[in-house]
């Protein structure tokens, strides 16, 4: 009788004294803790694009989360500027950047003064890609490390995303394996972290590998309704675009696939065979399960440029998220299965308008020329010295080090360069590290702070003015500045969730600590929230 079964039943029993003897009784009252849990991270979901392609839908994928599920409409994370990396890690952890550690993709290494990405590791051999992973990271527990405690192991827990950041993130510490797509071969890769590479993925691999069907992958409208619809009025271009036909044969072929709706049917495919092969859900232990989907724009271009492939996205969408309940409910059950939806809550698709033709206010922040002109002020205030060591977003790393060797005040250190930078053009605020660390609370202090962690994040925040774009000549990045509210929505669904829209807004580190109370377990070890009632 294997431990796995064992566990199973000691979870449907309890004992109790009964006249001075023990004996066993049927646990009756409790509700069902499910036995698997489903969590969806779909990057770059937008409730008004959501709502807007309503007319291309079915009825099991969105219709059927919002008429039996918890519907949480404005959903938001509790920092500002989410990328995957800081989403996933919040939604996991129940805790912003601040504490877990993960303030975005990359950041600057301050021993070695070398970039550093989120889940690089070279300790831990990589299996089917050159890119050496772990969650070291990441400074706190997990949902799913949690769950691992509670079961003593026995729980399964796997993350399966098209990049690596969100895979590693969402397996946590303790993940039997984190699963993504290699951008170069296209074969599920892996962890050494992690368990052994499961014989059933390598099956998947040689069966139905993605470097065998890429070739004969097109991707062109769902249906008839897809092409004829249009949404981005606005481009008058777009309204009149024929249907799209979009192959996958050149040499970056499988990233511009990861970056198309063409991805999610990989990841179902994958899911499914984890569920089948590995018994997900098919016993009173719980197992989690993490699914990462895409629905930004083609190629990670402007939405509004390639309108009809949104469109497409998004009905496309629909139909896997049908089919993986579908398939789920059949093989587990929709009473013993509890879904979560949401998503990333960023938008990378916003369209390089030049704003001057229609008079409003715009320009171009180089934050590679602030970082220039801000060490020439430095030098000639306190000597010569390379007083900035880098600039990484839109943050600058001064050279710490010197300025403690020079005996210099770093209090006013970064004032003074508060004073200057503020001056540039473009600049609408400038937040040092103790700014954020001391000053008085307001909303937006709050966010910033959040988004803050003081052993990785830059000395100094420019928060870059609306309608500017913020360029880095050194690594060719650009963004344009927008501050514009777009919200995403949160849902619950299944194992015994009551049907609700709630409307009012909902912070994104309450979900760790609700599936916590779901399962009965503890929430992650640095989540000071409460679960959301339902």
């Amino acid at each position: 009788m294997s431990q796995r079964f064992l566990y199973s039943l000691l979870v449907l029993v309890q004992w109790s004294m009964v006249n001075g003897q023990w004996s066993m009784v049927m646990a009756q009252n409790a509700p069902q803790v499910p036995s698997l849990v489903v969590n969806i991270v779909i990057d770059q979901l937008r409730s008004d694009y959501m709502d807007a392609f309503a007319p291309l839908y079915g009825q099991g994928g969105f219709q059927r989360l919002k008429e039996q599920g918890r519907f949480y409409s404005q959903a938001e994370y509790p920092f500002s500027s989410p990328d995957p990396a800081s989403a996933m890690a919040c939604l996991m952890t129940g805790t912003s950047p601040y504490v877990n550690g993960i303030v975005g993709r990359h950041w600057l290494d301050r021993q070695t003064l070398l970039p550093v990405y989120c889940v690089d590791d070279d300790t831990y051999p990589a299996i089917h890609t050159s890119e050496k992973s772990s969650p070291k990271h990441l400074a706190v527990s997990t949902i799913g490390d949690e769950l691992k405690i509670s079961s003593e192991g026995k729980s399964i827990v796997y993350s399966i995303a098209p990049t690596r950041e969100m895979a590693v993130l969402a397996a946590g510490h303790a993940g039997n394996e984190a699963f993504w797509l290699d951008d170069w071969t296209g074969k599920w890769a892996a962890s050494c972290y992690y368990d052994d590479y499961p014989d059933w993925a390598t099956e998947y691999d040689v069966r139905s590998s993605l470097e065998s069907r890429i070739d004969n992958i097109n991707w062109k409208p769902l249906n008839d309704e897809v092409a004829d619809f249009h949404y981005f009025v606005a481009s008058g271009k777009t309204a009149k675009a024929k249907p799209f036909n979009h192959k996958f044969n050149s040499n970056r072929k499988f990233r511009e696939l990861k970056a198309t709706a063409c991805v999610n049917d990989e990841i179902n495919l994958f899911a499914k065979e984890a569920i089948e092969k590995a018994g997900l859900g098919n016993d009173a232990v719980t197992d989690f399960l993490t699914l990462c989907y895409y629905a930004g724009a083609y190629d990670h271009q402007s939405a509004s440029k390639y309108g009809m492939e949104m469109q497409d996205t998004y009905a496309r969408l629909d139909r896997q998220l049908e089919e993986l309940f579908n398939y789920v409910e059949e093989k587990v059950g929709m009473d013993k299965t509890l879904f979560i939806v949401t998503s990333t809550g960023y938008f990378d698709s916003e369209e390089m308008i030049d704003l001057s033709k229609y008079r409003i206010p715009t320009g171009i922040f180089s934050i590679t020329k602030a970082k220039a002109l801000l060490g020439m002020y430095l030098i000639a205030v306190y000597g010569p010295g390379d007083y900035v060591e880098t600039a990484i977003d839109n943050q600058l790393y001064l050279n710490l080090k010197l300025i403690e060797n020079r005996s210099l005040n770093l209090a006013e250190v970064l004032d003074r360069c508060s004073a200057f930078l503020i001056q540039l053009s473009g600049v609408k605020d400038v937040y040092t590290s103790q700014r954020l660390a001391l000053g008085a609370w307001t909303p937006g202090i709050s966010n910033l702070r959040n988004a803050y962690n003081p052993k990785c994040s830059g000395d100094i925040l420019i928060q870059v003015s609306p309608g500017w774009l913020l360029q880095n000549e050194d690594t060719h990045e650009q963004s344009l500045s927008r501050e514009s509210y777009l919200n995403f929505p949160l849902f619950f669904m299944g194992a015994g969730i009551v049907p609700e829209k709630v409307r009012i807004p909902v912070s994104i580190d309450h979900v760790a600590p609700t599936i916590a109370q779901t399962l009965r377990i503890r929430a992650p070890n640095a989540c000071p929230q409460a679960p959301l009632n339902y």
